[in-house]
């Protein structure tokens, strides 16, 4: 089993809305086959707190528009690591240090990376 078309499409439009604020080391990880809860983690970092929250309005916004709203929402206040489950999503937003220290992308590497296109990222496609 692997992420839903859904899941796919909201997690690049949750990527495209943290790449135009400026988040950091942005990866898609199918955790389908471990989860049964939901089908894709992102995770974004911010350099600060402030930067955190920005991102996490931004992502929020980004889904609202097509239609997915969070189930659940934490760690906003303390903005260093806040968690918004869409259900088929999971964004998880952190402060560098503290995605460091946690190392998420470690604890799940056996599963497998969403491709998250260099135009979604906001970079320019190579050759250009």
């Amino acid at each position: 089993m692997t992420a839903t078309d859904r899941a796919v499409e909201l997690t690049l439009a949750a990527a495209r809305a943290a790449a135009d604020l400026k988040a950091a080391e942005i990866i898609a990880l199918d955790v389908s086959e471990q989860l049964v809860l939901t089908d894709v983690f992102l995770i974004a970092s911010g350099t600060n707190e402030r930067q955190v929250g920005a991102i996490v309005d931004a992502v929020e916004e980004a889904l609202h528009k097509l239609g997915a709203k969070p189930l659940r929402r934490e760690g906003k206040g303390e903005g260093r690591w806040v968690l918004i489950d869409f259900g088929d999503v999971v964004v998880h937003v952190q402060h560098q240090d503290d995605r460091v220290y946690y190392a998420l992308e470690r604890l799940w590497k056996d599963c497998p990376v969403i491709e998250i296109p260099a135009e979604v990222l906001g970079a320019a496609p190579s050759g250009e």
